[in-house]
């Protein structure tokens, strides 16, 4: 199988409402998927104290959603710049809750100081409340989850800067 045949192949995903197509040729496979457009939600502005600097003016919205649309299917993820800090995760799948129950208050806050050992929340499974230890000491910096959202295994709950 040769570019010409796999660009083919995109085409032909591009051009139908299939979102994957899987050829194996003289012993060679070849998988092509074509992801859907993400959601975007965009955050309220955060203030700031210092005067922000003069934004670009933006691009108009009309030829983006065409190139977005063109190259779908060719879409270079970059990750994110990894934030300063370290993140306290979920040892297990449930529901995560910053304060010991509804009438007290939280565990922690943002810039709130932990300690190694120290509660920062919970996560119910089961019905039963599991204490989330911190493992290192630091400043909250910030909150990944909502208060009362379902977490998964491994999902990170809140970041501690240093």
């Amino acid at each position: 199988m040769n570019v010409e045949e796999i660009k083919e192949l995109i085409d032909f995903l591009n051009k139908t409402r299939f979102t994957e197509v899987e050829v194996e040729e003289d012993g060679i496979r070849v998988r092509v998927l074509q992801e859907t457009a993400p959601v975007v939600v965009q955050a309220p502005p955060v203030p700031v104290a210092a005067p922000p600097a003069p934004a670009a003016p933006p691009a108009p919205a009309a030829p983006q959603e065409e190139a977005a649309g063109a190259n779908s299917s060719f879409d270079v993820r970059i990750p994110p710049e990894p934030a300063p800090g370290k993140v306290i995760s979920s040892p297990i799948v449930g529901t995560f809750y910053s304060s010991p129950a509804p009438d007290k208050p939280a565990y922690v806050a943002v810039g709130s100081s932990v300690s190694k050992g120290q509660v920062v929340c919970i996560v119910e499974a089961m019905k039963l409340m599991n204490e989330i230890e911190s493992e290192f000491s630091g400043t909250v910096a910030a909150f990944l989850v909502e208060d009362g959202e379902p977490v998964e295994f491994g999902q990170p709950l809140m970041r501690i800067e240093p």
